[in-house]
């Protein structure tokens, strides 16, 4: 596995909330959901990199 990149992010309280729920539910972390949502986003676009599909 890739070594992962670590960024600051600044999201609204609300929106935080909403996706700190939605990781509970789905028994992940905040960020580890995050993560989950932005590569399904990536791939549903075709915007994913060849080779970089095992990096999940």
């Amino acid at each position: 596995m890739s070594e992962k990149k670590k960024f600051l992010l600044r999201l609204d309280a609300a929106l935080y909330d909403a996706l700190e729920k939605w990781a509970a539910a789905e028994l992940r972390s905040v960020n580890a959901q995050m993560e989950f949502v932005l590569k399904e986003a990536v791939r549903r676009t075709g915007r994913l990199r060849p080779g970089r599909e095992e990096d999940e």
